[in-house]
């Protein structure tokens, strides 16, 4: 009688034909009838967090699929319940969780209600090694390697219905030496507020200049962030940004450089994106020095065009120029105030799939005043020349990289220009 009376509350919780067809097509496994999960279903009808429609319908004795029994919880979740019954929503959603999760975005905003500390992470190993010609008389290359891993936390809080709490805490160890060489850093700290057609992030916020895919610049801001729109979006962002280190200490304001910026640009999903934007950098006692004719800031403009060309197949491409540095000065910052780069694209690497895979061939130019911390992890500002890369997932959320340049950098060490410079980069990223 129980195992009746489940069945007809399983089938009135789900919507007619669809559930019918829900079923046939179900990938997953019936839930077996000694299976306690009935038990705590017909509890919560009793206590009244879940009903059914009231006309008596059901399919007599029938097992009913994880995949029915996921929907039921999902409605249970909606309740809010409290006390028991929420302890027995909770151990039904832990029983239940991957089919749950592909249910999609309808149960992803239910399960916040459960827990409103969601946490990921990344194990992470990274070795790159470069090697830079800086003396044209002897053809003597500087070389030097490095050798990391990194425990990189990432918590997700809710705060209610449009606001969360978002930081990324990064523990780095030096793998080259058996000394005690470890870095603690709070990377990211940050509140987002995401409505209909606007969002606004303030703190220490990850930024990734949009238009050009972090071509101009991929790192942190202390500030705020706006973005309106929808098929064509309009984003503001005002800050503080730390060079070198990133190391906000007061007592280095020569690498703090105050930020402000604005960018233009179409849906990122569109078969045709583009985007233009303008940004600029200051600091007094940096770029007085350095540019000289009294400017202590940096005005670059840039803009980006993309194409979708298949579904496994994409072109970028993005130019920024600097508008600050007199021309009468080019000898002295050779090639520094012009950026662009040309990327195709193939496939890409999903680690939630295991075998794919992807792959990309580039050629860029990033002036050292025309960009300011680039994406790229083959090479940076003031480099010129190829890059190439491949991910791919030998298994479930474990993604391998490699990446190569082979260029130059524009100006080298005692103001030697256009020197051979390589290097070679590896990731390995355990995902959780």
């Amino acid at each position: 009688m129980k195992k009746a009376l489940v069945s007809a509350l399983t089938t009135a919780l789900v919507v007619g034909a669809a559930s019918t067809t829900f079923a046939a097509a179900n990938p997953f496994e019936d839930v077996p009838a000694d299976h306690w999960a009935y038990d705590a279903v017909a509890q919560l009808a009793a206590d009244g967090v879940i009903e059914g429609y009231g006309d008596g319908t059901y399919r007599g004795d029938q097992e009913i699929t994880r995949y029915e029994m996921a929907q039921m919880i999902a409605r249970a979740m909606a309740k809010n319940p409290n006390g028991a019954d929420k302890a027995l929503v909770d151990k039904l959603a832990a029983e239940f969780a991957d089919e749950l999760n592909n249910l999609g975005v309808r149960v992803a905003a239910l399960e916040k209600k459960v827990d409103n500390v969601k946490w990921t992470g990344t194990v992470r190993y990274q070795y790159w090694t470069e090697a830079h010609k800086g003396n044209r008389e002897t053809d003597k290359k500087e070389r030097s390697s490095t050798n990391q891993i990194t425990l990189r936390l990432e918590p997700e809080m809710q705060i209610n219905k449009n606001w969360t709490g978002h930081a990324r805490l990064d523990y780095t160890t030096n793998m080259k030496t058996a000394a005690n060489v470890n870095e603690v850093e709070i990377d990211r700290i940050w509140v987002q507020g995401d409505y209909d057609n606007l969002q606004i992030l303030l703190g220490k916020l990850p930024y990734v200049s949009f238009i050009d895919n972090g071509m101009l610049f991929d790192s942190n801001v202390a500030g705020g962030q706006l973005t309106v729109g929808n098929k064509i979006k309009g984003t503001l962002t005002l800050g503080r940004w730390n060079d070198a280190d990133r190391d906000f200490d007061k007592d280095e304001i020569d690498d703090h450089l105050s930020y402000g910026g604005i960018e233009i640009y179409n849906d990122r999903d569109d078969k045709i994106t583009w985007g233009v934007g303008y940004h600029q950098f200051r600091n007094k006692v940096m770029f007085n020095a350095g540019l000289g004719d009294g400017k202590d800031y940096l005005n670059i403009w840039d803009v980006g065009l993309g194409w979708k060309i298949t579904d496994t197949l994409a072109l970028n491409g993005a130019y920024a120029w600097d508008t600050t540095v007199n021309e009468g000065r080019a000898d002295e910052f050779r090639g520094s105030k012009h950026a662009w780069s040309v990327e195709l694209d193939y496939k890409g690497a999903d680690p939630a799939d295991k075998g794919s895979w992807g792959a990309y061939v580039a050629y860029r130019k990033l002036g050292a005043l025309a960009v300011i911390a680039p994406t790229y992890d083959a090479m940076g500002a003031g480099q010129k020349g190829w890059e190439i890369g491949f991910d791919y997932v030998p298994m479930k959320n474990f993604q391998a990289a490699f990446k190569y340049f082979n260029g130059k950098d524009m100006v080298g060490e005692n103001g030697m220009f256009d020197q051979k410079a390589t290097k070679f980069f590896t990731e390995l990223n355990f995902f959780f």
